[in-house]
């Protein structure tokens, strides 16, 4: 047992200093590894601290939670896959707020006549550690299509919200100014859980990204919170950590689509609507068809190829395949490079998780500020599963709801190919023009299954 308050002091100080530095190496794909390597080595000192303290008991219910914990982490890292991961994120972050709120209804019910500086801290880790749950669970089933992807709204939906939030903030400020009762904090519960679920309903798949970094941010509000609770510098210090972060990814991310986060959370952004007439085509312009053989010929004889890959990409598990495509290429002499939009795919990073996964060198992995002025010198852009964050609308249709959006500017190459299963509108819910561009050929299929024909007729070439 710890009996000495520096030697605590001391350790979680080591806690705090190795979070900060995980933090730091996780800002580059190249350090990410060791940044992953090194929260963890932290997070190890800080649990192995607090069990050393004198008072601690129940070790029987300690073990428990330890085992199913680490057997759930352990499952989750190792058998969930790379598509999946943006749902495992989501369920993981929302247990973070969950046990936030569980201790803040045990503290609750530990504390008869709590002080005002208690009560405060417990009623906003109940509060936002609920929110944080329910829009975490929301998220998960929108993500693993348990729910529908697209915006789920009805008239008065924010109105409701607010009612909801306000009931649940009104009943917060009752607590704190002295109504004690058992029943008010679970009341707070019940309608921070309903405001969570009725907040992540209307906000489309396409902004799951924004979502899920505020949710994190939730959730390290209501860590940081629950450390006042229970008199813990290092999960005040670590919940801070998480809430600045996620509330600057959140922000990040809505400026990546130039829109503000008050847009992303109440816009409904995502709703099929009729795209505009030139991406319904017309004005004369057809999709045009090509099949691999074309396409391979093409690629060998390009100098140039930029791989712009997006959700369909990781939904087909392609990304094996296309690492593979991109050596036999290179092989061939071909210049490669993969072109990666902030808020492709359905979580921050999802595609350089991706094809980190993949081993694609990091060095090939350009950001779309890097990448967009080396489009109009590439002979070949292969565009896989990419639809919003190609769609040229977000420059040229002051009528579209993705107008202003950054996007990858892949119809300045010299040639275009799309590889999609069908002209499905992707989560935006609108057209996409860039398939009526006269470069631009569309490759129909599964992606993986089109890129293995790839390889096969590359290699016959």
């Amino acid at each position: 047992m710890i009996s000495s308050p520096s030697v605590v002091v001391l350790l979680y100080l080591v806690t705090i200093v190795c979070f900060v530095l995980a933090l730091r190496f996780l800002s580059s794909p190249k350090h990410a590894r060791k940044g992953n390597w090194v929260g963890g080595a932290g997070m190890l000192v800080a649990i192995g601290t607090t069990l050393a303290l004198e008072g601690i008991g129940n070790w029987g219910l300690i073990a428990g939670g330890i085992a199913i914990g680490s057997v759930a982490g352990v499952v989750g890292a190792r058998t969930v896959r790379m598509t999946a991961m943006p749902q495992m994120v989501a369920i993981f972050n929302g247990v973070g707020g969950g046990a936030a709120a569980l201790i803040a209804l045990s503290e609750w019910h530990e504390i008869v006549e709590p002080a005002a500086e208690e009560t405060t801290s417990i009623v906003v880790s109940a509060l936002i550690g609920s929110i944080s749950f329910a829009g975490s669970v929301v998220a998960f089933a929108k993500l693993q299509e348990l729910v529908s992807g697209r915006p789920i709204v009805f008239p008065g939906q924010n109105v409701v919200n607010m009612l909801v939030l306000l009931a649940a903030v009104a009943l917060g400020v009752a607590a704190i100014a002295g109504a004690h009762e058992q029943w008010v904090l679970w009341a707070i519960v019940g309608l921070a859980l309903l405001f969570g679920v009725l907040f992540v309903l209307p906000i489309g798949g396409a902004d799951m990204p924004v979502v899920i970094s505020l949710l994190n941010a939730l959730t390290g509000l209501a860590a940081s919170a629950t450390g006042f609770v229970l008199d813990s510098t290092v999960l005040i210090v670590s919940g801070m950590l998480v809430g600045a972060a996620g509330t600057l990814l959140t922000l990040l991310m809505a400026k990546a689509m130039n829109r503000s986060v008050a847009n992303v959370l109440f816009g409904a952004f995502g709703q099929v609507q009729a795209g505009t007439g030139a991406a319904r085509g017309d004005d004369g312009r057809t999709v045009r068809a090509t099949s691999p053989e074309d396409v391979a010929v093409q690629l060998t004889f390009a100098r140039k190829v930029i791989v712009a890959p997006g959700y369909g990409m990781a939904v087909a598990q392609a990304q094996h395949d296309v690492r593979q495509l991109a050596d036999l290429l290179e092989e061939k002499g071909v210049d490669v490079k993969y072109a990666i939009h902030p808020v492709a795919g359905r979580m921050p990073g999802h595609m350089n998780v991706l094809l980190a996964e993949a081993n694609v060198p990091y060095t090939q992995l350009a950001e779309m500020d890097q990448i967009n002025p080396e489009f109009p010198q590439a002979d070949v852009v292969l565009v896989i599963g990419a639809n919003d964050v190609t769609n040229p609308a977000a420059r040229s249709d002051p009528a579209s709801p993705i107008y202003g959006m950054p996007i990858l500017d892949v119809d300045k190459a010299a040639s275009i190919v799309v590889m999609k299963r069908s002209m499905n509108p992707g989560f935006a819910g609108i057209d996409n023009e860039l398939y009526l561009d006269p470069k631009t050929t569309m490759l129909f299929g599964d992606a993986k299954d089109s890129v293995l024909k790839l390889i096969a007729a590359v290699k016959a070439v």
